[in-house]
């Protein structure tokens, strides 16, 4: 079997995989990072990039080649309810230069990381290799064993990284098991053209008792429907007819384009979850990302929080993985290279910001899955309350652009790493 000697092993080649391996490698310290996949097109990847990333994108003297690619800059976000048109959302609130919100297909994200990451002739990505098994040793964790295209090897490290999402092999291997919190929601998603009067940017439709998310790409709208969990039977039942009464109910304008939709293979179901690990680390070992915490599409956050924690992650430990460098030949070194406090550290920082977003996305999706659908404002609305809803809308722009555009701890890239 062959064998790869590093300094940190990242399984997973997500967000937080992808940013933390081009930090590190930016810095001296010798990354692999292997990834199952043999590219990075996934139709459920998020493609919101907030405020909070393009500001460590600057941080990092990436930003203006990043907002190169084809994109979509977003400073203000609208949601209709009822057929009252709001407007809760607005980034310029946070002040330039990164008052904006990115609409990018993630894979041209991820692949952007990656060209820069190879830049440096310390960092490997490996596609099509999936981690299998953690290696240990003397009682800590010393690599993985992988299975790449040309067969099995071992990628050996002073620390492994899981970066490997919610369904994380290596996370149940280290023996942490997260803890689940029950969703009342699943998201069924699909794609239409885009219509041609199509409105201003709506992050939701909310009416006729359902809801409806709206994504904007360059050529076509990605599109959610909200369904209660375990509710996508029922609707296939039904026929495609009543699915598409269901989404119409909500976003009447879409009522063309779904036409378009003549298959149920078209639609994808997104089981929607929210859990965490109770503790992040072992000796040699540390998950971050949604192998830590998996997070519910609710604002779109499950990327930026991603990202957080790989910055966190490489302000703590890059002076420390660069000084002990990579494993020798034979792949040995003294046990608890990392010293555990630092992982504990990075757990300690980012679970406040992580326990308190899942709080607000249980909280509103609960709101949103009431049986009788949520009514929350009459059509068309009296004067009074519009009068009321105005007053209150600046100080819900500040709130929103914050919790959303920064979240609730935005991490900066420490100086000495830019």
């Amino acid at each position: 079997m062959e064998t790869l000697n590093s300094t940190c092993v990242i399984s997973g080649g997500g967000p937080a995989g992808m940013m933390l391996g081009l930090i590190l490698a930016r810095n001296g310290v010798e990354v692999v990072v292997v990834e199952k996949h043999a590219d990075f097109f996934r139709d459920f990847r998020g493609d919101t990039i907030h405020p909070s990333t393009v500001g460590v994108l600057g941080e990092l003297g990436l930003r203006e080649r990043f907002l190169g690619l084809p994109h979509t800059g977003i400073r203000a976000l609208d949601v209709v309810v009822n057929g009252n048109r709001l407007h809760p959302i607005d980034f310029r609130r946070l002040g330039a230069p990164n008052d904006f919100l990115v609409l990018a297909p993630q894979w041209d994200f991820l692949t952007f990381l990656a060209e820069e990451a190879r830049q440096h002739t310390n960092f490997r990505l490996l596609m099509q290799t999936e981690a299998t098994a953690l290696l240990h040793e003397a009682g800590a964790v010393r690599g993985i064993v992988a299975r790449g295209p040309d067969g099995d090897l071992e990628i050996r490290g002073r620390l492994v990284v899981a970066a490997d999402g919610r369904a994380s092999a290596l996370r149940q291997q280290a023996g942490l098991r997260p803890r689940s919190f029950g969703v009342p929601i699943d998201v069924l998603w699909f794609r239409l053209p885009k219509p041609g009067d199509l409105p201003p940017h709506t992050l939701a439709y909310v009416g006729g008792g359902g809801m409806v998310v709206t994504i904007e790409r360059q050529d076509y709208v990605q599109v959610g429907l909200i369904i209660r969990k375990g509710g996508f039977g029922e609707l296939h039942d039904a026929g495609l007819e009543a699915f598409r009464k269901a989404v119409t109910g909500a976003a009447p304008h879409l009522k063309t384009a779904l036409e378009s939709i003549t298959d149920w293979e078209e639609i994808k179901l997104l089981s929607v979850q929210i859990d965490r690990l109770p503790r992040w680390f072992r000796h040699g070992f540390l998950a971050i990302g949604d192998a830590a915490h998996a997070m519910s599409p609710a604002f779109g956050v499950g990327v930026n929080y991603a990202v957080q924690d790989a910055v966190a992650t490489a302000n703590a430990l890059t002076e420390t993985l660069r000084e002990l460098g990579p494993v020798d030949a034979r792949g040995t070194g003294p046990v608890g290279d990392v010293d555990l406090r630092l992982l504990e550290g990075i757990q300690r920082r980012r679970m406040p910001a992580v326990a308190g977003m899942q709080r607000i996305q249980l909280a509103a999706h609960r709101f949103i899955s009431r049986p009788e659908g949520v009514r929350l404002l009459p059509e068309p609305m009296p004067a009074p309350q519009r009068a009321a809803l105005a007053a209150v809308t600046p100080g819900m722009q500040w709130m929103s652009s914050r919790l959303i555009g920064r979240g609730l701890r935005p991490e900066s890239v420490a100086p000495e790493l830019r």
